[in-house]
C-alpha cells in the first residue's frame, strides 16, 4: 500500500500540467461546484477539466485564447469563470476551504486577530469605455490597481478588495473592513503598518466593528537593515504566496471584480494544497 505522501507525489508527477488538480485536491472542490440548472439539457462539460483550465490560466498567466487544446474551449472556461464570479460560487468555495484550513490547524473557524495591508500592481496596456479606472500610487510610483487584503495570523486570506492605486491605504482599509458585513463576528484585534495610522482610519473601523482594537506596527528608527516586524511579516508572506501565480504579476483585468476573482482563485489554490499536503 502506498502512503499518502507517495500517492500525492505520484499524482503530481503524472499530471499533464503542474497546475492540474490531483484526485485528492479535486475531492475537496467537487462537492462545492453547483449542479447544472434543472429544466435544461444535461451538463456534458467535465467540471474538473474546467477547474484545471482556470488553474492553468492562473498559474501561467496565459491569454484566454492560449488555453491548450486538450483543455475545454476558452468560451466554456471563461463562461464558468464569469458565472462563478457573479453567483458567488468562488466566495463559497473560498469560505469552505478557509474554515477547513482553520480546523485542520486546530483553530476556531472565526479568527480573533487579523493583519491588513495593500499591494500596488502595475496595469497592463489596455483601454476602452468599459474598464474600471486605475490610479497612480505616488509613494511607490506605480500606475495601476491596489490589492487590499485581510489575513489571519496564519496568513490565509480572509477578505480582499481591488481598487485604484491612488486610494490611500487608510481609505481603502476602511472599505475592506466595512465590507466584511459580520463575516467574522469574533474579530477583536487588527494589526497594520504606519500607512493606516490616524484618526480617520480608527474612526472608520470603529464604525464597521465597534469592538475592534487597532495596533500599528512600525519599523524602528534605529534599524539600519532588514528587520522582521511582528505580525506584519505574515501578510507580506501571503502576498509572496499569491504572487507565485503569474496571472497576478500585473493587473491584466479590465474589471476589478475579475481581478478579485483571480485573487480568490489563487487563495483557493493555496489552501487546497495546504490541506492536502498536511493530511
Amino acid at each position: 500500500m502506498w502512503s499518502v505522501e507517495n500517492r500525492a507525489r505520484y499524482d503530481r508527477d503524472h499530471l499533464r500540467y503542474p497546475s492540474d488538480l490531483t484526485d485528492e485536491e479535486w475531492a475537496l472542490i467537487e462537492p462545492l461546484i453547483p449542479p447544472g440548472k434543472s429544466g435544461g439539457g444535461k451538463r456534458h462539460v467535465d467540471m474538473r477539466e474546467v477547474v484545471n483550465a482556470l488553474m492553468y490560466v492562473l498559474s501561467t498567466g496565459c491569454q484566454w485564447r492560449a488555453i491548450p487544446r486538450d483543455l475545454p474551449p476558452r468560451s466554456t472556461v471563461y463562461g464558468y469563470f464569469d458565472l462563478w464570479t457573479w453567483d458567488h460560487t468562488l466566495d463559497r468555495i473560498h469560505r469552505a476551504l478557509y474554515v477547513a484550513c482553520r480546523e485542520q490547524a486546530g483553530r476556531e473557524a472565526s479568527p480573533t486577530a487579523a493583519v491588513i495591508d495593500s499591494q500596488s500592481v502595475r496595469s497592463a496596456e489596455k483601454g476602452g469605455p468599459r474598464i474600471d479606472p486605475h490610479g497612480y500610487d505616488a509613494g511607490k510610483k506605480i500606475k495601476g490597481k491596489k490589492r487590499h487584503i485581510l489575513v489571519d495570523t496564519q496568513g490565509f486570506l480572509m477578505h480582499a478588495l481591488v481598487h485604484a492605486a491612488d486610494i490611500q491605504d487608510r481609505d481603502g482599509g476602511v472599505m475592506v473592513m466595512a465590507s466584511l458585513f459580520g463575516l467574522y463576528p469574533f474579530l477583536l484585534k487588527l494589526y497594520a503598518d504606519g500607512g493606516y495610522q490616524g484618526p480617520q482610519f480608527r474612526k472608520g473601523i470603529k464604525k464597521a466593528i465597534a469592538k475592534l482594537n487597532l495596533e500599528i506596527v512600525k519599523r524602528s528608527d534605529q534599524a539600519k537593515s532588514f528587520v522582521v516586524l511582528p505580525k506584519r511579516w505574515v501578510v507580506e508572506r501571503t502576498f509572496a504566496w499569491l504572487n507565485r501565480c503569474r496571472r497576478l504579476a500585473k493587473d491584466w483585468e479590465c474589471l476589478n471584480t475579475r481581478a478579485l476573482a483571480f485573487l480568490k482563485l489563487a487563495s483557493i489554490r493555496l489552501m487546497i494544497r495546504k490541506i492536502c499536503n498536511s493530511s
